[in-house]
């Protein structure tokens, strides 16, 4: 069990989110979310506090009376409850679910413990919000998705349950659960802050590093194949340029092929004898794409990094308002729901993301043109040149897909489109940026996948599987247990589906 306290770390995320972890709240949680709540309630007896005693948004100056002031909250929550599009799969729900309860345990929010323990017994019963994918502008939070969520916890709407889309009332009657009741503030603490884009960001950064260290990988094998120099992954060349990211790529592909039969040294080559020709058969240096690997996957490996270190400081900051200090004794209001640290960071991640699609893709083309590698036949193709047709049509999904992620690359932290009549009059644009970010790295495992194929179809050819290094050999031995070498035409969408299940598991 993950115990909720002060700050949540990636790896308890990962444990909740990724591999259903239960989780479990402290004592000085429940007392901090309690003493908020009793300060609220009575600090707000006599005072215009927003969302407690007025409207919402640019209706914020009207008054409310009390007898209408729990009535506001279910009306903010079903009002809002307006997205549509496709729905937020499973593992995105439980994270988004982790990063309210998160914000909302700091005490910032005034919120009362039931809906607390309610999300609680949510995540450790496997019951998630049904979230649609379009409806935030990441300004006042992702206020409709999140709307959706609060939907849950007052029992109406619907929730994932047991894998299956399941009307609320129905899941609340298998499990013996009460649904939450309004006391004070939590329609609005439940919809107001970036927890949509922050739970979905976090399951993307990683997916993105998984994807980096196949990229290593894979990029350490293609080298192999070809039988590289191993001088532009040495540490004395990438030593010299001082970017943390590059010198770790270039050490954990040095670590992949220390025990390659293949990778040769220059100095036993080009270094050696009198060498007079005027043109040399064997390549002085590698393409860019084989050539420039820690060039390129440093950066992106520099940038996961930042992007966990803002979105994990986000899901432990109170994203809330107003937001509850009861050390002060005062309710202050701001804009702690705007997304843009997120929004931001996500436009980063999917343009490097995009950037390794690329890299995968021309490494992939490197293989199937033999014109480039001078070593295998055109689209690695192991049976008869005219008669089959090898890898040649994978690579047009392959390239497809790549563009579709070149264009989905494009910033959107930069759209920002006034609202809410002109409230909102500047937002983030973060849970479509975490969305978009999503479909990029799915995209990039699909061209992973064709390109981890087409090494391995290679491999075969050249008869290298006992020349590879050890980790290059397990991943030969892993994909021939779903794909056995062919040389005859049938057909690679469910083969390539089922390397992609294996690339993201």
């Amino acid at each position: 069990m993950v115990k909720i306290s002060d700050l949540i770390s990636f790896d308890s995320f990962e444990s909740v989110v990724l591999y259903n972890e239960g989780i479990e709240l402290e004592n000085s949680t429940l007392e901090r979310i309690e003493n908020s709540f009793s300060f609220l309630k009575e600090f707000a007896k006599n005072k215009i506090i927003y969302g407690v005693n007025t409207g919402f948004g640019p209706m914020a100056q009207y008054r409310i009376s009390e007898k209408d002031q729990l009535q506001l909250q279910y009306n903010l929550i079903r009002s809002h409850s307006a997205g549509m599009g496709e729905i937020l799969s499973p593992v995105y729900a439980r994270a988004v679910l982790l990063a309210r309860l998160q914000t909302l345990s700091l005490g910032n929010s005034g919120v009362h413990i039931s809906v607390i323990n309610l999300m609680k017994e949510f995540i450790n019963k496997e019951i998630y919000p049904v979230i649609h994918k379009h409806g935030g502008v990441g300004a006042s939070g992702d206020l409709v998705q999140l709307a959706h969520l609060a939907l849950g916890l007052i029992g109406e709407g619907k929730l994932w349950y047991k894998g299956e889309i399941t009307d609320a009332q129905v899941v609340f009657k298998k499990e013996n659960i009460q649904p939450i009741e309004i006391h004070l503030r939590e329609g609005l603490a439940l919809i107001n802050g970036t927890s949509v884009m922050t739970g979905i960001g976090l399951v993307n950064i990683w997916y993105a590093k998984k994807l980096l260290n196949w990229s290593i990988l894979t990029s350490a094998l293609i080298n192999e194949i070809v039988q590289a120099f191993d001088d532009h992954f040495s540490e004395e060349l990438n030593g010299v340029k001082k970017h943390q990211g590059q010198q770790n790529i270039a050490k954990e592909i040095r670590g992949i092929v220390s025990d390659s039969k293949l990778i040769r040294k220059r100095e036993d080559h080009l270094y050696t004898g009198n060498r007079n020709e005027s043109v040399f058969k064997e390549k002085v240096q590698e393409y860019y794409s084989l050539r420039c690997v820690p060039q390129i996957l440093g950066p992106i490996q520099d940038t996961i990094n930042q992007v966990e270190t803002i979105l994990i400081n986000e899901v432990n900051s109170a994203n809330d308002n107003p937001i509850v200090d009861i050390n002060t004794r005062n309710v202050y209001h701001g804009g702690n729901f705007h997304g843009d640290y997120v929004s931001l960071e996500m436009d980063k991640l999917r343009i490097c993301i995009t950037k390794l699609s690329m890299l995968l893709e021309r490494q992939l083309n490197y293989l199937l043109n033999p014109s480039l590698n001078e070593i295998l036949p055109a689209f690695v193709n192991l049976g008869t040149l005219g008669l089959n047709f090898g890898m040649q049509a994978a690579q047009f999904t392959a390239t497809s897909t790549t563009a579709e992620n070149q264009t989905l690359a494009t910033p959107i932290y930069t759209h920002s489109i006034p609202n809410n009549k002109d409230n909102q009059d500047i937002v983030s644009m973060g849970t479509n940026a975490a969305l978009l970010t999503e479909k990029v790295i799915d995209n990039t495992y699909e061209v992973l996948s064709i390109y981890v194929l087409t090494l391995i179809q290679a491999v075969d050819y050249l008869k290298y599987e006992d020349e590879i290094s050890e980790k290059g050999k397990k991943l030969y031995t892993e994909i021939r247990k779903i794909v056995p070498k062919f040389d005859q035409d049938d057909i690679l969408s469910e083969p390539l589906m089922k390397i992609k299940e294996y690339l993201k598991k």
